[in-house]
């Protein structure tokens, strides 16, 4: 999908820093970014409070105007902006999440001396979100519990429309997903001892 005339004239206005611009941009995509942020909390089985929620929200927004708008300076068009958002979006929000998480570990980890695991842990999960990383663990995996992950981590799409893409059945994604997020942490935690 191309971008819109619709989002052109948007992300035209608000790099010219056009009256109301920036809220009209806020006001189309809100939506978009908090659904990204649920999907992606829930995807790692994170609940976020609701003012979690805002509070990420604002960083994916403010990362947005970040240097001059530098994020939407870098699009192409070379698909919609809600896509290119999604993905600048949930980039921001795993980034989050994981600093939080880590957060929250070392304070308990610290109790029990165990700053070793954590740091292992915290190493794995850095790797997941470079996509090159992602593609190699990929490879462990048999064929359809490659596209499993590759559809619902990357792609966002949810147990219906895997369903629909791939024919596994609604209820049988779940566990795949989880026979599959399983091989892939074995392999990432073997290969950050190496």
């Amino acid at each position: 999908m191309s971008l819109s005339d619709i989002d052109r004239s948007l992300l035209d206005r608000c790099l010219a820093r056009k009256p109301r611009s920036w809220e009209d941009l806020v006001d189309r995509f809100l939506g978009l970014v908090i659904h990204v942020i649920n999907h992606t909390a829930q995807s790692r089985s994170i609940r976020l409070a609701p003012e979690d929620c805002d509070d990420m929200a604002a960083e994916v927004f403010l990362a947005i105007i970040k240097n001059d708008f530098s994020v939407l300076r870098r699009f192409r068009g070379d698909s919609s902006l809600a896509t290119y958002l999604t993905v600048v979006a949930r980039r921001i929000v795993v980034r989050e999440l994981l600093g939080r998480k880590s957060a929250s570990s070392l304070g308990e980890m610290a109790d029990n001396a165990d700053k070793e695991a954590l740091s292992q842990a915290h190493t794995f999960e850095t790797r997941l979100d470079d996509r090159e990383e992602v593609e190699r663990l990929l490879e462990i995996l048999n064929v359809s519990e490659a596209e499993v992950v590759r559809l619902y981590h990357l792609e966002g799409k949810s147990y219906r429309e895997i369903n629909e893409r791939t024919g596994i059945p609604e209820n049988s994604i779940g566990p795949t997903l989880t026979r599959a997020r399983e091989k892939m942490r074995r392999e990432g935690a073997d290969s950050a001892l190496n």
